[in-house]
């Protein structure tokens, strides 16, 4: 397919006191209604990581999507003051309101973030009946006894089949006990900290929710189509695949006939490879639209996984 012109066009819109400030590119020959709103995560601004956000707007539009990248509050050229992801509910529905007055071709919206982009995205998502699509990369469900049993899973059962940890131990160095006793402290406390949390949580009302229940009930009332994408060289994405195999909450979930799944074993968190990025974007883009000439073909079944 050839590539499409396009143009960039900056814009100022209002979130509550914040001015915000976003870049919208447009395929000079739109070809879907569907446009994608790139949620930035992190202390980061609209360029994101390796240029990767500028990168994956342009190469979407080339596939004749709208794309819009923007600063939350406080980030960036934005005005206001910094938000948590857990509160960016009202940056986010400013952003598509802008977005739509911009290109008013555009009916419907897709989300697309990385870490805890993607988790704010799943916290928004059901609140807004314009947003039928979700690109989540590597969702952010970090807890200090997930973040440890992951680390036990995943590096630690590592080193202990490795020939030469058992070696050092054997030979009595020092960094290796003091290794050893220090994951099993910080294991015990993480594990601790978890019960506690638990505890707190029973209140069952909504405001009491962690922000991963949150995730998984955004994700369980949120009625469109998603796309997971999961590095196989970050912690990020195994605490996620690992949280969502164990916790009764996200039981069944990652496993929906809407949901399709690429995992990619050799990227690292931020896709810091053009190879990498290069990848993501075709994934998006494919799946993008197969999704919108499914939603035309009623006899069309969801995709699983994205080749």
């Amino acid at each position: 397919m050839s590539e499409l012109a396009y143009r960039e066009q900056a814009l100022l819109f209002e979130a509550g006191v914040a001015r915000l400030v976003g870049i919208v590119t447009t395929p000079s020959a739109l070809r879907s209604k569907l446009g994608v709103l790139i949620v930035v995560g992190g202390p980061q601004y609209r360029v994101g990581s390796h240029r990767q956000f500028v990168l994956l707007a342009r190469a979407l539009a080339a596939r004749g999507f709208a794309v819009m990248r923007f600063d939350c509050s406080g980030m960036g050229d934005s005005s206001g003051f910094a938000l948590p992801f857990t509160d960016r509910d009202r940056d986010v529905r400013a952003a598509i309101d802008a977005f739509i007055a911009t290109v008013p071709a555009i009916r419907e919206i897709a989300i697309w973030g990385l870490c805890d982009a993607a988790s704010a995205a799943l916290i928004y998502a059901p609140q807004d009946a314009r947003v039928t699509r979700l690109v989540l990369l590597n969702p952010w469900v970090r807890s200090d006894a997930g973040l440890a049993r992951t680390h036990l899973k995943h590096y630690y059962s590592a080193r202990l089949l490795d020939r030469a940890f058992w070696r050092d131990l054997f030979r009595g160095r020092v960094g290796v006990g003091r290794a050893l006793r220090g994951l099993g402290s910080t294991l015990v406390q993480a594990l601790e900290r978890s019960g506690r949390a638990s505890r707190r949580g029973s209140n069952t009302s909504e405001q009491a929710l962690s922000f991963q229940q949150r995730m998984a009930l955004g994700w369980k009332r949120f009625d469109g189509d998603i796309l997971l994408i999961c590095s196989g060289d970050d912690l990020t994405a195994r605490e996620f695949v690992d949280r969502a195999a164990s916790d009764a909450q996200w039981k069944g979930l990652l496993g929906q006939v809407r949901v399709a799944r690429c995992d990619f074993p050799e990227a690292d968190h931020t896709f810091s490879r053009a190879a990498w990025r290069d990848r993501v974007a075709a994934w998006t883009a494919d799946w993008l639209a197969q999704r919108m000439t499914a939603r035309h073909d009623s006899h069309a079944p969801a995709a699983r996984e994205v080749a």
